[in-house]
């Protein structure tokens, strides 16, 4: 059975301040430390739930003029979750393609300006790049292997008005579920102890 956009629809609710701006990143068979040390990170103290991670960002934000971006991390079976509030290191080519040599890279971002960017990548790699608000264009060496899946899990396609509410960032968890098998939860990311670091912003 195919998860789909409204199976996410908890997260702008359950998660209002973080739903405004994030990226969420999956990678395969790397620990978090060796994420970490792929993106030439730092650790950093670590923090349960979602709402501390959250705070912890902006305050190292403002801390560090911007310069520093947190990244929470967790093992999940085979995968490492990355959580960025307020971030976009896991959709940014220049970091997230060297950092997928010999592994799986998935990962989506919004902001507060209704930008938006799903990457899926592997060894080096674009796969796949689109925006979820505007799923009719994508660009990468296999930019049509997910189409179906895309039309089930519920993106908005074609010229028609858009649905009310949104659910292009539903669309895009239920999507990265699909490629990862990693299904999150609230539960989850409200209760869970996360790996955290910090990377520059370059």
């Amino acid at each position: 059975m195919t998860t789909t956009a409204a199976d996410y629809a908890w997260f702008e609710d359950r998660f209002p301040d973080l739903a405004e701006a994030y990226c969420f990143t999956l990678v395969e068979n790397l620990a978090p430390a060796d994420v970490l040390h792929r993106l030439d990170g730092r650790e950093e103290a670590p923090l349960t739930g979602a709402e501390a991670v959250g705070d912890a960002a902006f305050a190292l934000f403002s801390r560090t003029d911007g310069t520093r971006q947190l990244v929470a991390m967790t093992a999940l079976g085979s995968w490492t979750l990355l959580i960025e509030p307020n971030g976009y290191l896991g959709v940014t080519e220049a970091r997230a393609l060297p950092a997928s040599a010999g592994t799986r890279w998935v990962s989506h971002f919004v902001n507060v300006n209704a930008v938006d960017a799903f990457l899926w990548a592997e060894d080096g790699v674009r796969r796949l790049w689109f925006e979820p608000l505007f799923p009719d264009e994508r660009w990468g060496t296999t930019p049509d292997d997910l189409l179906d899946a895309m039309h089930r899990i519920g993106f908005h396609f074609g010229d028609g008005d858009a649905p009310e509410p949104d659910l292009s960032g539903p669309a895009a968890f239920a999507l990265a579920e699909h490629l990862t098998g990693v299904a999150l939860t609230a539960e989850l990311l409200e209760g869970t102890t996360f790996t955290c670091g910090s990377v520059e912003v370059r």
